[in-house]
């Protein structure tokens, strides 16, 4: 298990005010690696524009990719993360892109977690990875401080 994957657990091991399926969502992607048979992502992706712009449609805030392709350990080419402010916000993101994948490129998710308490919704499309928080869950975690050797780019 690397390191990260190891202070992601205990870390989490430590927290009760957040449901235990962030646990999974956590061990998942720190132990899955990217597919070889899936080619590599862009920003020019048709997946990569469709996710920002389905986050965009439902008003996710402070929207931020993270391109991790020069990262070895990195489990997918793209992190994007967003906020929302509320379980119902994050609920509605998460469907919407899904949906909006699902008919605009065709692509539905490898895996999806955090549905059921809405702090943070995971969805897995193997080589880009879709965080939608809400702001307390996303300061806590730090994604971006953690990928910090990743290229980050607003939107």
């Amino acid at each position: 298990m690397s390191q990260i994957a190891k202070l992601l657990t205990t870390d989490l091991k430590h927290i009760d005010h957040l449901n235990t399926g962030l646990l999974e969502q956590v061990s998942l992607l720190a132990t899955r690696r990217k597919r070889n048979s899936v080619a590599r992502l862009t920003k020019n992706s048709k997946i990569f524009k469709a996710i920002i712009h389905a986050i965009k449609e439902k008003k996710g805030e402070h929207i931020v990719s993270l391109d991790l392709r020069k990262i070895p350990e990195a489990v997918a080419d793209f992190f994007i993360i967003c906020e929302a402010s509320s379980t119902t916000q994050v609920k509605a993101i998460a469907d919407y892109v899904q949906e909006h994948l699902k008919t605009t490129v065709e692509e539905a998710p490898f895996h999806s977690e955090g549905q059921q308490a809405a702090h943070w919704i995971l969805i897995d499309y193997v080589n880009v990875v879709v965080h939608i928080m809400q702001p307390e869950t996303r300061k806590f975690y730090k994604l971006e401080e953690m990928w910090m050797d990743a290229e980050g780019e607003e939107y």
